[in-house]
């Protein structure tokens, strides 16, 4: 009873938050989402195109290209600042809500992944090219799909195991690529470390998903807008001094300004470059969580996978990068992977409103009889 009691409580309080949203009109409501899908998709190939130009211009430093993935998390603190001030207050005083040395705990190990993760992506950009990077990044759905499985209880069904199969083999495509196109001198063997960083980064930045996910469920209690926006501000924050920290015990920070120097479109474009990698990355994340509060976290993953298909398509304007036929056919495949999986939230999506329709009918059924 006081369990069922506690969940109802959570569930007011997410609904209080949502509230925004749901005083919208339809067309204010899908106009936020565009918004959203704008940021995340923009932010995210912005950034994925300034960390490939940070190394093709001279730049060599992976702890900076990590620093800069988090780096810009004040950001996050705008929309914040702007919350209503009970919800604030709802957060601290909540009597679901775990002790402060629980929740310093959670962060700082979701911090410690997030910056070994940003590692293996600066690992990995550093000897691929940014289309082949981001056909590689897009296995990241294959991957929440089964961590998802394992860790949050989602179920696997055809589609989504069409999608990961599909995903894979995409992967798999890139990997034995012969006509790989990596950056200018770049071995075969630095491209396999690049492949292995990269696909391991996907795999941990999905289970990152889920243990959040988890989190939120188990620890905190609840998912509601500023939370999952502190979150994001609080283990950025341990990320960027796990880098920093990274940055001065490798010894790299005594070459950055030799770096700067030789930064083949001088110093001005060197800081401009890393300052709008951070900048983007936020933007991304400000996208990222819009998502999730306007329609769920499972549409927010997907178009950021969305988005990781999509980059290579940049990354030949910009960078003129080779498209292959098998780059051709991984695209493809990452792109039918993407849509297999939407469909079937699509189908849960669609059972769920159904589920909700049939239970209130029940409700003004029991009503009417009732009086």
């Amino acid at each position: 009873m006081n369990d069922n009691l506690e969940q109802m409580l959570i569930q007011d309080e997410n609904l209080t938050d949502r509230s925004p949203f749901l005083k919208l009109r339809r067309w204010q409501w899908w106009l936020l989402v565009a918004i959203n899908i704008l940021f995340l998709i923009a932010g995210q190939a912005a950034a994925v195109l300034l960390g490939r130009f940070y190394y093709d211009q001279g730049g060599n430093s992976t702890w900076m290209a990590t620093f800069v993935q988090t780096a810009g998390f004040p950001i996050l603190c705008i929309p914040l600042i702007f919350l209503h001030p009970s919800q604030k207050l709802e957060t601290s005083t909540s009597s679901t809500y775990p002790s402060i040395k629980i929740v310093a705990l959670l962060y700082f190990v979701l911090g410690l992944l997030v910056a070994g993760d940003n590692m293996l992506y600066s690992v990995g950009l550093l000897y691929l090219s940014a289309s082949t990077y981001s056909l590689i990044c897009a296995t990241q759905l294959a991957f929440n799909a089964v961590f998802s499985y394992l860790l949050n209880s989602q179920k696997l069904t055809a589609l989504i195991l069409n999608s990961v199969v599909i995903l894979s083999l995409s992967a798999a495509l890139i990997a034995v690529n012969e006509d790989s196109d990596g950056p200018s001198g770049v071995s075969k063997g630095k491209y396999l470390v690049g492949f292995i960083c990269t696909l391991g980064a996907s795999a941990l930045y999905s289970l990152l998903l889920s243990l959040m996910q988890l989190s939120f469920q188990k620890v905190l209690r609840k998912e509601t807008y500023n939370v999952v926006l502190e979150m994001q501000i609080y283990t950025s924050l341990v990320a960027t001094c796990v880098s920093t920290a990274g940055m001065f015990g490798s010894g790299e920070w005594k070459g950055l300004q030799d770096e700067m120097k030789g930064f083949k479109s001088g110093r001005v474009s060197y800081v401009l470059t890393l300052v709008w990698t951070a900048v983007s990355w936020q933007v991304c994340t400000v996208g990222v969580v819009g998502l999730i509060f306007a329609v769920s976290s499972l549409f927010s993953n997907v178009i950021s996978t969305l988005s990781l298909a999509i980059t290579p398509l940049a990354a030949l304007l910009v960078f003129h990068d080779e498209m292959n036929r098998v780059k051709v056919i991984a695209m493809l495949l990452a792109l039918c992977g993407f849509c297999s999986y939407i469909y079937q939230n699509y189908l849960d999506d669609t059972k769920a409103r159904k589920s909700e329709s049939q239970s209130h009918t029940d409700d003004v059924i029991r009503e009417s009889h009732h009086v």
